[in-house]
């Protein structure tokens, strides 16, 4: 491969259960085998790849022959449970064939939101990239609940990168990419080739699931883009379900391209912007608003209303007062109660309002992230 996927060093490959599992037939060997080549292709030209890979409860539901449609949360556990084996050793035997070692990575939304267990999961793929392994990464579905997890494969794939610091996650779907409007009710929807920006009106393009073995749809995909490109790494989506599905974008099949910001924010930074679930929220006037983009740290003055339960540390959600319109996001200098005290007071009134002496703000600018 010496096409379009050249100039990436470190590439991250999501792919969705539907295209890896068929809900009467099971797991699609041919496919996985010809993607595993053109894996193993990149790999040879001097590549990094990291697979994040759906599948585990969809082919748990077809070796214990569950019913179709929705499932209830210990039923989906217990098809992850059957469902991770059989995939981890589909993807090891796939890769092995092509001299490849494998390594299985099971997370949850707590390894990549909480920091020290982020740069747990961050050195043991590291580990795994330097020993010449694949990391195949999933979401451990078997002790995730809906109130701790992703949700979906999207964004797992999207924090993963970031974590990693790939150049590039390619999302492999049953489209081609984003179009202005869902081709299947609007026979006039564009394709659309390049994003520059994900803007919200690239976010009303977006729509929903599309069947009971994709829990993500274009929306999750759209939030993927902003996790990813915020942070410097650009994404790609495109049609999956074709024999090597790798070579076939390399070569210059249809996709959409979302460029990375031109700025990246840092690692730190970037860890902060990508939290999926804040603790809490701390409503901003105008003014604290104006004085966050020009890089100064929020102070307790410029807070109007305080939301949430939420300690020291956590992160939280900076929103407009008003609009209710999301600028950023921070992690907190106070915890919830002593934020909703101080909140639109004076830096000189705090101490006599906590008992000691305040800390330099409610949010520090270098726990900060805002959108331009």
């Amino acid at each position: 491969m010496n096409g379009r996927l050249s100039s990436y060093r470190r590439i991250v490959i999501k792919i969705g259960s539907a295209l890896l599992v068929d809900r009467k037939r099971g797991l699609k060997q041919d496919w996985l085998k010809s993607l595993a080549r053109d894996i193993a292709e990149l790999r040879h030209e001097g590549h990094e790849v990291l697979v994040v890979s759906s599948g585990a409860i969809a082919m748990g539901r077809t070796v214990l022959d569950m019913r179709s449609g929705s499932l209830k949360l210990e039923e989906s556990q217990a098809a992850a449970a059957v469902g991770q084996i059989a995939l981890a050793r589909a993807w090891a035997e796939a890769l092995d064939a092509e001299g490849i070692t494998t390594g299985q990575v099971l997370v949850t939304i707590d390894d990549t939101e909480a920091r020290r267990r982020y740069l747990n999961a961050r050195a043991t793929i590291g580990a795994l990239l330097r020993m010449g392994a694949v990391p195949v990464i999933n979401e451990n579905d078997t002790v995730a609940t809906s109130e701790i997890r992703y949700g979906d494969n999207d964004r797992l794939a999207a924090r993963v990168a970031t974590m990693m610091n790939a150049d590039l996650l390619i999302i492999l779907s049953d489209v081609d990419g984003l179009y202005t409007a869902s081709p299947a009710i609007d026979p006039d929807a564009k394709h659309l080739a390049e994003v520059a920006a994900i803007t919200p009106e690239i976010e009303a393009m977006a729509g929903g699931a599309a069947s009971e073995l994709s829990r993500g749809g274009m929306r999750t995909k759209i939030e993927a883009g902003k996790i990813a490109t915020h942070a410097g790494t650009a994404m790609i989506i495109t049609l999956g379900g074709v024999d090597h599905p790798l070579k076939t974008l390399d070569s210059g099949n249809r996709c959409t391209l979302f460029q990375p910001q031109s700025a990246p924010v840092s690692a730190w930074k970037s860890w902060i912007a990508g939290q999926l679930e804040p603790q809490g929220r701390v409503v901003v006037d105008e003014g604290a608003a104006r004085a966050l983009r020009s890089g100064k740290s929020l102070l307790a003055a410029g807070v109007r209303t305080v939301q949430g339960t939420f300690q020291r540390g956590d992160t939280l959600a900076i929103v407009m007062e008003g609009t209710g319109a999301e600028i950023g996001r921070g992690l907190a200098g106070y915890d919830s109660g002593e934020a909703i005290r101080i909140a639109g007071r004076k830096t000189s009134e705090i101490e006599a309002i906590l008992g000691y002496a305040p800390r330099a703000a409610m949010i520090h600018r270098d726990d900060m992230v805002v959108k331009p």
